[in-house]
């Protein structure tokens, strides 16, 4: 053990390697060296009188000399234990030091070789290799990552830019790495049907185990093993990330739990949205609010749960079901549809500027006519939507208990020209492919049932309820204009093919920045409801409806 702790003691004095090449001396002469020749600040901070006004002055591009004396220092200092140094080297020394001291104290890693590559610019990507070290138990880690070199705000001087994630990528600022018996033991997800649930099979599904392990760990009987992980702080847990699992020491005994997901739509899901590159799917039971499907191109971010978006003209469904409970709306009875209506301030029109000219509110509805709804807002009170939306189709109340983290969509109370928008899924509503696949499953099954995909008897939850259902004669009327929509309308081309009891509503949906908007899809045939999005993707009903028809079918 003596012996050990010299060789450890020898080995934190190595310099930092960077390109292969060893290019400083660790210590007071070496950090010298840098000082007189890349013009930089000395170990401590301070300056001499002939460099104090240079630094005061330099402004313009970092030279290649100061981006990779810059990294040098940081690296040499970070390999060597000196928290301090390191954290002097960068332009937030407190934040650096705190993160860097739990990096050797919490993380427990011994050992730590860094090796700089190729500047790129401003850029110095780094790999990092060491040993996870736990009350006996070791373990070789080794990742890359990246820092930036900036001018220090105020005098100019060369700094690293300093973000969690320099020390690993997996960090956002406020986060931690911990080694230790983890919080919470793995679980075994499986679906319906007993069978497990693995990003091997469904490769969409790793926030949704993460999330699954977060919140039924401590419960399904499992017990914990000893890994490194990222323990989420603040920031993170306002975005609803996970903790997450970066190198395992000793496997825990996972306990189980059961999912409603089926195996087969899980897998026509991850088989659709491989289709494009920004794609969420989500297919539920009507009837029972079980979530059958989730599915997203990106696997880093739950969008299909807990994305925030526009959702353009599917949202004329709850909008529609408003206007016929109101009378302001009849399916077969003459409709306006101009090409452009003005309300709040705003000129609204329609795609192409097409306008209907006699046409009835089935025409409206199934043309997906933006002017049919606008022109009446003003017969309806600033919160009608927002009531609507909450009180017939359970959304936008922050109160769904799925089993994993989701956003249930937000329709806030808004007047004027953003009222009239949000009429049109535009304004400030948000939702995401849960929300709308909810919305299409309240109207096929008259009354809405809030998505789950844990049951409910597993922990005790109690399932979110709607306060009020849909008259009988608008419901009726609102399943038709799905269903001709669906048949006749801008879905047809879609859900051609798709048979049995079939309803369908398209949405595009603007963003500003975007040159495509979002497209989306709303669906349901027979007991199977179903939405999805194409981010930048365009019209729904060329880009999202065929991803969500072939879902249909393959619900047989």
């Amino acid at each position: 053990m003596g012996n050990r702790g010299h060789i450890a003691e020898r080995r934190k004095t190595r310099p930092a390697v960077l390109g292969g090449v060893i290019a400083v001396v660790v210590g007071g002469a070496g950090f010298g060296a840098y000082a007189l020749s890349g013009g930089g600040a000395a170990e401590d901070g301070t300056r001499t009188a002939s460099t104090q006004q240079q630094a005061e002055t330099r402004t313009g591009p970092l030279s290649a000399a100061e981006v990779t004396t810059t990294a040098e220092r940081f690296l040499t200092a970070w390999q060597s234990g000196k928290v301090s140094e390191a954290a002097a080297a960068t332009d937030d020394p407190k934040a650096a030091a705190a993160l860097l001291t739990g990096y050797a104290k919490d993380a427990r890693l011994e050992d730590l070789t860094l090796t700089a590559g190729t500047r790129a610019g401003d850029e110095v990507p780094f790999s990092v290799k060491g040993t996870v070290s736990y009350e006996g138990l070791g373990k070789p880690l080794a990742y890359d990552s990246t820092l930036t070199v900036i001018r220090r705000a105020g005098d100019g001087a060369p700094r690293v830019d300093w973000r969690a994630a320099v020390v690993h990528p997996d960090l956002k600022d406020g986060d931690r790495l911990v080694t230790g018996e983890a919080g919470t033991p793995p679980v075994k997800a499986l679906d319906r049907n007993g069978g497990e649930l693995t990003t091997a099979k469904y490769p969409s599904l790793g926030t949704v185990l993460d999330s699954l392990r977060e919140k039924y760990g401590e419960q399904a009987g499992g017990t914990a093993g000893v890994e490194l992980r990222v323990v989420r702080g603040k920031e993170s847990e306002k975005a609803e990330l996970s903790d997450k699992t970066l190198l395992e020491l000793r496997e825990g005994t996972p306990g189980t739990v059961r999912t409603t997901l089926d195996p087969s739509l899980q897998a026509a899901a991850e088989a659709q949205v491989a289709k494009k590159a920004r794609a969420s799917l989500v297919a539920l039971r009507a009837s029972t609010g079980e979530i059958l499907a989730v599915a997203n191109s990106s696997h880093g971010f739950n969008t299909a749960f807990q994305g925030s978006l526009a959702p353009g003209s599917t949202m004329k469904v709850v909008t529609a079901s408003l206007l016929l409970d109101k009378g302001l709306a009849a399916m077969d009875e003459k409709h306006p549809c101009p090409k452009y209506f003005s309300y709040g301030g705003w000129k609204f029109q329609n795609l192409d500027k097409f306008q209907i000219d006699d046409g009835t509110f089935r025409a409206s509805f199934a043309r997906s006519c933006n002017t049919a709804f606008i022109s009446q807002a003003p017969e309806l009170e600033d919160d009608d939507l927002t009531e609507q939306s909450q009180q017939v189709f359970g959304l936008a109340k922050n109160d769904w208990q799925v089993g994993v983290p989701t956003f249930d969509g937000a329709v806030p109370v808004q007047s004027k020209a953003p009222m009239a928008a949000s009429l049109i899924g535009q304004g400030g509503v948000r939702m995401n492919p849960l929300n709308m696949a909810s919305v299409s499953a309240t109207v096929r099954a008259g009354v809405f049932r809030q998505p789950y995909l844990v049951s409910p008897e597993v922990d005790g939850r109690k399932l979110a309820t709607a306060a009020r259902t849909m008259s009988a004669g608008t419901l009726a009327q609102l399943r038709e204009l799905m269903s001709y929509t669906a048949t006749a309308g801008t879905a047809a081309e879609a859900m051609a093919g798709v048979s049995g009891e079939i309803g369908a509503k398209t949405g595009s949906a603007e963003v500003d920045g975007q040159k495509k908007p979002n497209g989306w899809f709303t669906a349901y045939r027979g007991d199977l409801a179903a939405a999805g999005v194409v981010q930048q993707g365009g019209h729904g009903g060329s880009t999202a409806g065929p991803l969500v028809a072939a879902l249909l079918k393959s619900g047989g």
